[in-house]
């Protein structure tokens, strides 16, 4: 499972507790080796003139095939606050993402893709926003999309848009991974145990302060897209069936349009059996076919509710999260209790 892979990295990592930097940056990368010196020397300018040398930047490499990996060590000699890891082999974005933030040491964390599409010059004004604030998630959202075909633009628009409207959680339009947040945050979502990750819709569902911080998305800096139209379509379903049960309950919406066709139809041969204007038999045929249906479709909603909230309970999400707890004498088997929500 993904969660035994994440602690495995952790551990692996940093098997001794270390000492706690301030900022952590997660880079997910595959087959970004043109770019990665380039991106190393931003992130780390911008992470130095906010924190100075307490932080870290963790490259994970999601086996890649175009001498990433060698890219990432040879950085190493230059930038000692370089961490690289390799998976063994290509997991996928939001698994690589995973990987990264299980072995954060930041305060603050900052996830951004390798292409640099994100600024990371951004980093010192998020930081503001969320010490003014007081928020533990600043999430970038997009104001325009260089660079990007029509095509791209236009589907992303209307995923963001039907998955809003299609689940109980609020994941804010025209938003990526880009975003700084707390440890708390990161931590959460690292020990989420789904094997089919949507980052951005599990960040959303741990709830806190979360706050939008608006941006002009840049051309890639190197290189091409590394998500085909099969690889967006996979990622469109993961967020869908991870977050929503319109489709379960698309039989229930059938089976109210066929009540109400039911009632026209029922009138309708009523009256032609009244009048005789109907061939014989054609009344109760058509009645007893729509009431089939009808019930039919009833009994599959109701399966369907049923296996919806098996499939979500199987996720194992918190069922709640705690955010303060304050210790009285008599309260101490409570708090016991309640710190098995973070588990």
């Amino acid at each position: 499972m993904a969660l035994s892979v994440i602690r495995s990295v952790s551990e692996d990592l940093d098997p001794q507790p270390a000492e706690e930097l301030a900022l952590s940056i997660v880079v997910p990368c595959f087959d970004e080796a043109i770019g990665l010196p380039e991106l190393v020397r931003r992130c780390s300018a911008s992470a130095h003139a906010v924190v100075g040398d307490s932080y870290e930047i963790i490259l994970i490499d999601d086996g890649s095939s175009d001498g990433s990996w060698p890219v990432m060590t040879s950085l190493m000699r230059e930038y000692c606050n370089l961490i690289a890891i390799k998976l063994s082999r290509n997991f996928g974005h939001q698994v690589a993402l995973s990987a990264g933030l299980a072995a954060i040491r930041g305060r603050v964390v900052l996830v951004i893709d390798a292409d640099l599409q994100d600024p990371p010059e951004l980093l010192g004004e998020m930081m503001e926003s969320m010490t003014s604030s007081g928020a533990d998630v600043v999430y970038g959202q997009r104001r325009s999309r260089a660079g990007e075909s029509f095509f791209k633009s236009w589907t992303a628009k209307v995923f963001y848009r039907l998955l809003q409207r299609s689940t109980d959680v609020a994941i804010p339009l025209d938003t990526g991974d880009f975003r700084l947040m707390s440890r708390r945050i990161a931590e959460l979502v690292a020990q989420m145990p789904e094997r089919d990750r949507f980052i951005r819709g599990m960040v959303a569902s741990v709830g806190f302060k979360q706050i939008p911080f608006l941006y002009d998305r840049c051309e890639r800096f190197a290189g091409t897209t590394k998500y085909p139209i099969s690889k967006m379509i996979k990622f469109a379903a993961d967020a869908f069936f991870g977050y929503s049960m319109v489709l379960l309950r698309f039989s229930s919406i059938a089976a109210l349009g066929l009540l109400v066709a039911l009632v026209f139809v029922a009138a309708y041969s009523f009256y032609g059996w009244v009048t005789g204007d109907v061939v014989p038999g054609w009344t109760s045929i058509m009645m007893m076919i729509i009431l089939v249906a009808f019930f039919q479709l009833v009994a599959l909603s109701v399966i369907g509710e049923y296996v919806g909230r098996i499939y979500l309970s199987t996720k194992s999400r918190p069922l709640f999260i705690v955010d303060r707890v304050e210790r009285g004498l008599a309260s101490s088997d409570v708090v016991r209790n309640m710190s098995g929500a973070l588990r």
